[in-house]
Formats: structure tokens, C-alpha cells, sequence
């Protein structure tokens, strides 16, 4: 059963080293994003699931162990999620689950075996939580590290340009998310979501599946929309 989740956003910027010169303008997101991982250990999972969007080449599980990097962004800095497995795994992290293996090195995670998995932005919605459930299911005490993005459309300078639909819609994600609405995220606009290139989605979904019937309270430690994508950090336990 699920007993505790972080929700946390997946830019590369997170990593200081990939920010250079505007590390500082993220530094209370990366707070956040601490205090949310001190509420998964103290949830004593037995294992920790590390979610979050990806291209076709990074979807599916990762096992322990797997190395990820921030080369691709310009940096030479290395990241692994969990402790070194005996046998090398077969492909690298995408940068969500890397920005996940980073804040969890960062926090010195030893709490319980990790697991990632990558999940395409376009799953279908009951798809996810079908997902969720089963990663509910794994263990008796799990708990999940939700990476992932609000829309992309919050300025003329955003990724996406600036779209009026942003706004509302990542008021309603802040909302559902930090309130633990399993019925509210379930409900969320996959097609919309698309649209406004919220990354966040199809994992939040996935949360959703995972934590029907485990009676979690949430709460929004983080939301902001630097460079014009929304970002937001929220524990349930």
C-alpha cells in the first residue's frame, strides 16, 4: 500500500551545476524538494518508486542502481539511483528520473530500495492508474517520488509560449495535488495537459492509481512559474 509520496518538478535547472549563474533563482524549489523526501523517509517505506515523464527510449522500469547524467545539458555530472547493482543495467536514466536520482543523492536517501520507471506523457489516463495500482500493490509499505511538470504556456517567454488556459489549469493541479484529491487528479484533462505540455500528467495519474484507498493528506510545500513553466512540490502521507 502507498503511505507517502513527493511530488516534485523535473527541470534539469534543479541541478546548480545546469543552471550556472541562475542556480539561485531555484534554491527554495530545491528546499522543497528536500522537505518533501524527509517526509518519504520518515514514511519507512520498504521501497521507493522514482516516477516521471519520458521519450519513447527512456519509458520503463530501471532498476536500482541504473547511472544517469546531465551531459546532454552541457554539465559533467554523473547521478545514480540507489546503491551500485553487480550487474551494469542496460541504458541510462531520462533527465526526469536523473533529476530524481540527483535530489535523492543530495538528501543521502538510504531509506529503502529504489526503483524508477519511465512513463510516456501520452498514456491514457485509466492506463495510469491501472499502473498505480499495481506499483501500490508491490509492497507493503511503498512509497513514490513523483517527478514532473506543470504547463509550459505561463509566459510569451515559456517554452509554449503564453496560453490563458495555463494559469487555471496549474491552479487546479496545485490544488488536487496538494490537498491528496484522488478523485481531482484522476480527473485532470489529459488532452489539455497535452496542450499546455504539463509533463506532470500522466505520473500524477499514476499517483492517483496508487494511492485509491490509502486515505493520504497532502500538502503544497512549493508553486511558482519561473521561465514560464509551473512548478510545484506537494507531500502526501
Amino acid at each position: 500500500m502507498l503511505v507517502a509520496a513527493a511530488v516534485c518538478p523535473c527541470p534539469p535547472l534543479l541541478v546548480p551545476e545546469v543552471a550556472a549563474g541562475a542556480a539561485p533563482e531555484l534554491d527554495a524549489a530545491r528546499a522543497a524538494c528536500a522537505d518533501a523526501l524527509g517526509v518519504l523517509a520518515a514514511a519507512r517505506p520498504d521501497l521507493l518508486v522514482v516516477l516521471g515523464p519520458a521519450e519513447p527510449s527512456g519509458r520503463g522500469p530501471f532498476p536500482q542502481g541504473t547511472p544517469g547524467s546531465f551531459r546532454g545539458f552541457g554539465v559533467d555530472v554523473a547521478v545514480r539511483l540507489g546503491a551500485a547493482p553487480e550487474t551494469v543495467p542496460e541504458r541510462e536514466l531520462p533527465p526526469s528520473l536523473a533529476v530524481g536520482a540527483w535530489l535523492l543523492e543530495r538528501t543521502g536517501w538510504a531509506d529503502a530500495p529504489i526503483e524508477g520507471l519511465g512513463i510516456g506523457e501520452p498514456l491514457a489516463p485509466e492506463r495510469c492508474i491501472e499502473v498505480g495500482r499495481e506499483i501500490g500493490a508491490r509492497a507493503g509499505r511503498v512509497a513514490l517520488l513523483v517527478m514532473g511538470d506543470a504547463s509550459a504556456c505561463r509566459s510569451v517567454k515559456a517554452p509554449g509560449y503564453l496560453d490563458e488556459r495555463a494559469a487555471p489549469f496549474d491552479a487546479e493541479v496545485a490544488r488536487v495535488l496538494g490537498a491528496a484529491d484522488v478523485a481531482g487528479v484522476r480527473a485532470l484533462d489529459a488532452d489539455l495537459a497535452q496542450e499546455l505540455k504539463a509533463a506532470g500528467r500522466a505520473p500524477w495519474q499514476v499517483l492517483a492509481g496508487a494511492a485509491e484507498g490509502a486515505d493520504l493528506g497532502g500538502n503544497l510545500l512549493y508553486e511558482d512559474a519561473p521561465y514560464g513553466v509551473g512548478y510545484l512540490v506537494a507531500t502526501w502521507s
